[in-house]
């Protein structure tokens, strides 16, 4: 009768503090998702502030890169094929993640670019903005690399931005015959696209057959328009990524935050039905031994 007694009150022991255990695992999850989920929030909102001046800034600075890139193309500025033996590649993106793929995509854009080129014999060299492209870049095509900028999407970019990137690329020695910045281009809140714009250096401009109708551009001046033209594409680049990744980082917290809501409420559920199935265990096990002492 001891032996029967002990075993039917020693059982509910280990039942209820086994499932005591898994009720403080799921208590335990909830409170970290529910504060990760306050995080998002307010990244949400801190993005939605960043995104709205970033738009606003947005506008001018298209003014300047498409200013820039008239001469480009009412000049049908194109270099020879057989000459343009080295190519150069502008990537742009930022030093912050958290905003989905939009830094990948761009290095995607640049890898098959370089692929393209390399197979057609052609050198071709990487200009980074941004240390995620370069952590994407360095492992698999590390020897392509010329420069790395960092610093880059803690502040919203400026001229002076532009103007240091320039100077970098103006003075790394390199001598290109033809170039691209690739970039995100900002579409909408929720859409933005890789693009592209092309550069050329001084001699691949000034050996243009279409330039012949400048009679009054000497090579002081053309060397100045070319710098200050890179300047205002780069400055479009930077502007249009900026703007690009806060709405993309937007768009990202407001999808975390909403699979955060997902996940409390079936943790909620199941800690209900945990509980649920704990009390009426326990109520069972109560019932059980009263009726086995009786």
């Amino acid at each position: 009768m001891f032996a029967r007694t002990s075993a039917l009150v020693f059982s509910p022991q280990c039942g209820q503090v086994r499932n005591m255990a898994t009720l403080k695992d799921i208590t335990i999850r909830l409170k970290s998702i529910k504060n990760i989920q306050k995080i998002t929030k307010s990244m949400k909102m801190v993005a939605a502030a960043k995104y709205a001046r970033a738009e606003r800034q947005l506008k001018p600075a298209r003014v300047y890169g498409t200013g820039a890139l008239a001469l480009y193309e009412k000049a049908d500025i194109k270099a020879p094929e057989e000459k343009a033996t080295k190519h150069l590649i502008v990537g742009v993106t930022s030093d912050r993640g958290l905003c989905g793929a939009i830094h990948s995509g761009v290095a995607k854009t640049i890898k098959s670019e370089i692929a393209n080129l390399t197979s057609a014999g052609k050198e071709v060299m990487v200009i980074n903005v941004g240390d995620k492209l370069r952590g994407l870049l360095y492992r698999t095509h590390g020897k392509h690399i010329l420069l790395n900028c960092k610093e880059v999407g803690r502040k919203p970019p400026n001229f002076g931005d532009a103007s240091v990137i320039a100077a970098e690329l103006l003075n790394s020695g390199y001598e290109f015959d033809q170039g691209s910045i690739i970039f995100n281009r900002f579409r909408s809140v929720i859409s933005y696209k890789t693009d592209q714009k092309p550069v050329f250096s001084i001699d691949t401009v000034a050996s243009s057959e279409n330039m012949g109708i400048y009679d009054d551009i000497d090579a002081d001046v053309l060397r100045n328009y070319q710098e200050f033209a890179l300047v205002n594409i780069i400055y479009l680049a930077l502007k249009e990524s900026s703007t690009s990744e806060q709405s993309a980082r937007m768009t990202a917290m407001d999808s975390a935050s909403k699979n955060a809501s997902e996940m409390i409420d079936k943790l909620t559920l199941t800690f209900n039905r945990t509980r649920q199935a704990v009390i009426t265990k326990e109520l069972i096990e109560i019932i059980s031994g009263a009726a086995a002492l009786d």
